[in-house]
């Protein structure tokens, strides 16, 4: 198949997805055409079936922002015409999804017809969708998609509860590429980082409120007067000055160390013993699920869709969300039992590779296919 696809080119879990996705479609041997405004952070290596094309906007004064969307309909026009793609995949319903529709209509007028894919990952739905500014157009161009999928179950319901949809979600979800995310011996930084053998507690998000990251250390100082241990804070945004005022307070700095943005966060996650992820919202929690490949356990809220990747008490537990006394509990349990602990992470690792992508990728290629061939009946019609 020629596959075109679009998403975000930066860290976001939607673009992190597309990303892998298009690079395991290559690997099997697709034409795989990614359509957005730079290179996407994941493309890192080169594929011969791998095609990149740029999206550039007019910078003109009479514009206060640039339109985008009419930027990216036309590369899309301009793309499958010359590349004679047979499907367009986009990813992250705003703005993509809106100018997908666009773009099919275009086509259509010059008998040229593609059907179109639309994957909701999250905040496109539950956040930014929602919001009156967008929510007419997000819910239209999702009825007018020739397919629509949804990373988890959780997220299905959140779209047909705040939107009227009458277009069926196929639940098709994320998942873990093993050659990247698993279980490495990194002992000697584990001992740069922890040199009396303390336990190493992690979290990793964009420090937004939603992550509720204030949680993770506020129960961490609760873990570390029972369980000598470290925090690895991997991320940045807009919580992370509070952040570091609330260690300065606890007097915890020195267990507690800001990384930043990481590429390798699968080096991290090789030396840790407990992932922390306390969420109001997780639509999937793709991030928890990265641990859980490299033999983390995971304490975490049981919001949204962590209850679909998560087994209770086995590779991890799950707690209501700001409830930090009962993660504390839960995280020591884990924490001051070797063999308990090795239990868990080997639990961990099992319930992960229910979401190899080798299980996955098959479901999209099956759903691809459907797509590809019920429009082309109903255009043929």
């Amino acid at each position: 198949m020629k596959i075109g696809i679009v998403c975000y080119p930066t860290y976001g879990g939607s673009g992190v997805v597309a990303t892998e996705l298009g690079k395991a479609l290559a690997r099997k041997g697709h034409k795989v055409h990614f359509i957005t405004y730079s290179t996407p952070v994941r493309l890192d290596a080169f594929n011969e079936n791998i095609f990149y094309h740029e999206v550039t906007s007019l910078d003109y004064p009479l514009f206060q922002y640039t339109p985008y969307e009419s930027a990216l309909a036309s590369k899309i026009v301009d793309v499958v015409r010359f590349e004679q793609l047979d499907l367009l995949h986009v990813h992250y319903a705003i703005p993509h999804a809106s100018s997908a529709l666009m773009a099919r209509n275009i086509l259509k007028e010059q008998r040229i017809y593609v059907p179109f894919i639309t994957t909701l990952h999250g905040t496109d739905i539950t956040l930014v969708g929602r919001d009156p500014s967008y929510s007419p157009v997000v819910e239209y161009s999702i009825n007018h998609s020739d397919g629509v999928t949804s990373v988890s179950q959780s997220l299905k319901e959140d779209t047909l509860h705040h939107f009227n949809i009458n277009k069926y979600i196929e639940v098709i979800p994320n998942f873990i590429d093993f050659d990247r995310f698993k279980k490495t011996d990194k002992d000697h930084f584990k001992k740069a980082i922890a040199p009396q053998g303390e336990k190493i507690l992690m979290h990793v998000s964009n420090f937004r409120k939603v992550k509720r990251v204030e949680d993770v250390v506020l129960m961490f100082d609760k873990v570390r007067k029972s369980i000598p241990s470290k925090l690895l804070l991997v991320g940045d945004g807009p919580e992370r000055i509070g952040i570091e005022i609330l260690c300065r307070n606890l007097d915890i700095c020195d267990q507690v160390r800001f990384l930043g943005k990481q590429d390798a966060v699968e080096d991290l996650l090789a030396i840790a013993d407990l992932f922390i992820l306390p969420s109001e919202s997780e639509s999937f929690g793709l991030a928890a699920l990265e641990a859980m490949a490299c033999e983390v356990p995971v304490i975490s809220s049981n919001a949204g869709g962590l209850g679909e990747i998560q087994i209770q008490g086995e590779t991890g537990y799950m707690s209501n969300v700001g409830d930090i006394d009962d993660m504390a509990i839960n995280a020591i349990k884990i924490l001051k039992d070797e063999e308990v602990l090795k239990a868990f992470k080997q639990n961990a690792f099992a319930q992960a590779n229910r979401f190899h992508i080798d299980k996955i990728l098959p479901m999209y290629e099956a759903y691809y296919n459907t797509i590809i061939n019920t429009s082309r009946l109903e255009y043929e019609i």
